[in-house]
């Protein structure tokens, strides 16, 4: 008895009976003020961040690709002319790898001039044209790809020897703004250009990754062709999602008992399966020392130790399950219990299922927010030009001071320099905005995972104070609020802005740690050896760990919150000492309710594949012109978004209803430590729980009501 109660005494002493409570309190103060004015400054920093770089940022470098001088393609002067030519694009893939062109921003050491089309045919210049000017053999035949200013009558072999003409032309095709060469053009006999392996393999390189265009446009067309059937696939993942949550009440139980003994079948299968193996391998003598110790794990599936140790593994796994079904089986009846009345508060308040789409949206803003800012702070800065020439050796070139600045509007055509141009080099790292530029993405990235942490805290203290008000209702459905949810979104709002606050910041730095921790692993992985990446690994499962646990605690202290309105410190350790003090049957209807939920989503996203993959395939036949498969390019497309739409919609159904289920149990276990079922002190549980525990109300539905009046 001692011990017990010590027991008692450690994880906090049981909840008092108090006469006034009504469930959610409405007569509550502000909570954790200090956070709340650090959120909201915090908030306000990040909008002024969001403005510098709005002011300071210059997102076309990334969206539009950049001639030679560089102008953009495609806006402003270059407003018809939204593609950009390389003079020579193999001198973007020979001296390095397609990666770090990437990381250029595909800037090449060669002219780029904006054009209104890319070429179309393999041409070349003939040495019998050198001597013609540049209007004949260029503007006349209609190959506008010089640069802007070339005059009409400059000689062909000078505009070349200054690359301010090309020397040939591919058949090209845009991708991402470039004329990029096809596969299947055939390479000019030029000096400095072979036909060999390497080059073609650069240029597949380069087209695997960055010519996407015509699998684009058939993905488009395909959506286009089938958005009507996507949608209404989706509305069958959420008809069968509502149904099945609706459905609980009646069929928990039996679904239930049915995927335990289905866990159990499924384990004795093993058990018979491995036996069968490790006999056949007993019979033929192979054992594990004659094997030896060997790197390859196949190996091992041919002994017999292998098949014996997978046998007791499962014996084990099988004879647990059924130890718990015999001795833990009234905690699975109240775990049952629990998911019908769940399926009830769902049922009674319906808007709480759209409740998802509220957080959808706010999450699609912050990322939104982040990316935009992140895009346009990266792109802050003015842009620099130096002075270029395509050979500095040439005669003339040796008294020009190359990679200086200049002035892009006054190009030096006449110099003496061939070819000496004042090109765009890169955007500067000067300036006050430019030089914060690592603090302020920083700032940034902390701004997303806040924001978004505290969205998901929302949702989640707004949908338990719904689920607490329906448990707390003496009578249901007539005390119920009227607007249970609306009530509890502002209640959080106004009183508890800070409390979210500061959970979502104890969550996000720890979530920055593992992140931060991923990038060092990534980055020193191949100069780490064995005992460093043991102990990189054994870091990041402690993070991992630790997220997981605070996640917990978090959304159990959102419930008190909505509750009681007490602070976060306050409420996460009532949470953790009342769910400490019912750990058994916290486990189990834990486990419960994550085997039904993962049944629920199988039974949606397999149910809406299945049928998806049937129709799109043209497999269900019969159904007349107007419900025929439409004609795809990729009929996988449509499958895929409709799964992934499908598992989408159900996990926003069932994250509803698995926080119904977690507020309800600690309401459960708050009911059971502040009431004892006399007319004065009657429990609010269901019936059914009632009878599993063996216990009654002495006092009738509207005794209770009556006697406070």
């Amino acid at each position: 008895m001692g011990g017990k109660q010590d027991g008692d005494e450690a994880c906090g002493k049981p909840a008092k009976y108090d006469p006034s409570f009504r469930g959610p309190i409405k007569n509550r103060s502000c909570t954790d003020i200090i956070c709340c004015i650090l959120f909201l400054a915090f908030i306000l920093g990040y909008i002024v961040v969001g403005i510098v770089a709005w002011v300071y940022g210059d997102p076309r470098q990334v969206l539009y690709p950049r001639n030679s001088t560089g102008a953009y393609c495609g806006v402003g002067a270059n407003k018809d002319k939204p593609y950009l030519l390389y003079f020579n694009i193999f001198s973007c893939i020979l001296p390095t790898n397609i990666i770090t062109v990437a990381e250029n921003g595909l800037q090449c050491p060669t002219s780029q001039v904006c054009v209104s089309s890319c070429p179309e045919v393999t041409w070349t210049v003939e040495i019998s044209q050198f001597s013609q000017n540049v209007g004949e053999v260029f503007y006349t035949a209609n190959r506008n790809f010089c640069l802007p200013g070339v005059p009409w009558d400059m000689p062909v072999i000078q505009s070349l020897q200054q690359e301010l003409c090309p020397s040939f032309l591919l058949p090209s095709a845009p991708a991402l703004g470039r004329c990029l060469p096809l596969l299947n053009s055939t390479l000019p006999e030029l000096p400095g250009i072979s036909s060999n392996t390497s080059i073609s393999q650069g240029i597949s390189g380069v087209l695997d990754s960055l010519n996407a265009r015509d699998i684009t446009v058939k993905i488009f067309e395909d959506v286009a062709q089938s958005w009507y059937w996507i949608l209404v696939a989706l509305a069958v993942a959420l008809v069968l999602s509502l149904l099945f949550i609706l459905l609980l009440r009646l069929v928990a139980g039996p679904l239930v008992l049915v995927l335990i003994l289905g866990m159990l079948g499924v384990l004795a299968y093993g058990i018979y399966h491995c036996w069968e193996e490790y006999r056949v391998l007993r019979d033929k003598g192979a054992s594990i020392t004659q094997l030896g110790v060997t790197t390859n794990l196949s190996a091992y599936r041919n002994v017999q130790e292998t098949w014996l140790a997978a046998v007791i593994v499962l014996a084990v796994l099988e004879g647990t399950l059924l130890l718990l079904l015999i001795f833990l089986r009234q905690r699975i009846r109240i775990a049952i219990a629990l998911l019908k009345e769940a399926s009830k508060a769902v049922g009674q308040m319906m808007s709480t299922l759209f409740y998802p789409l509220v957080t959808f949206v706010l999450l699609l803003i912050c990322i939104v927010y982040w990316a935009m800012t992140a895009l346009y702070l990266a792109t802050s800065g003015q842009p620099q030009y130096v002075l270029w020439a395509p050979n500095a050796s040439l005669p003339g070139c040796e008294k020009v001071q190359m990679n200086t600045s200049c002035n892009p509007m006054s190009q030096p055509m006449n110099s003496s320099c061939p070819g000496l141009r004042c090109v765009f080099q890169s955007y500067s790292s000067t300036g006050l905005v430019q030089r914060s530029l690592f603090n302020l993405q920083i700032y940034g990235i902390l701004g997303l995972f806040w924001t978004l942490n505290w969205v998901l805290a929302l949702g989640q203290c707004v949908l338990a104070g719904a689920f607490a008000s329906f448990y707390w209702a003496f009578q249901k459905p007539q005390d119920i609020p009227t607007f249970p949810l609306s009530s509890a979104f502002i209640r959080t709002l106004r009183y508890h802005t800070g409390s979210l606050a500061f959970g979502a910041l104890i969550l996000s730095l720890v979530q920055i740690a593992r992140v931060i921790l991923e990038y060092i692993d990534n980055k020193l992985r191949g100069a780490q050896n064995p005992v460093a990446r043991c102990i990189m690994c054994c870091f990041k499962c402690c993070l991992w760990c630790l997220e997981k646990f605070i996640k917990f605690l978090n959304r159990n202290a959102y419930i008190m919150i909505a509750i009681y309105g007490k602070n976060f410190c306050v409420s996460a350790k009532n949470a953790f000492m009342l769910l400490m003090r019912n750990i058994v049957r916290v486990v189990i209807l834990d486990k419960v309710t994550d085997l039904l939920l993962l049944f629920g989503k199988l039974l949606v996203v397999g149910g809406v594949g299945v049928l998806s993959f049937f129709f799109f395939t043209g497999r269900i036949r019969g159904l007349g012109r107007d419900f025929e498969n439409p004609s795809l390019n990729y009929y996988w497309l449509p499958i895929m978004i409709s799964i992934l739409g499908a598992y989408v919609i159900a996990s926003g159904f069932f994250s509803v209803f698995g926080m119904c289920v977690d507020t309800l149990f600690l309401c459960f276990l708050e009911d059971l430590e502040r009431n004892d079922g006399s007319p004065d002190r009657p429990y609010y549980m269901p019936t059914s729980l009632l009878k599993i525990l063996g216990k009654k109300n002495e006092a009738f539905p509207g005794d209770k009501k009556k006697k406070n009046k």
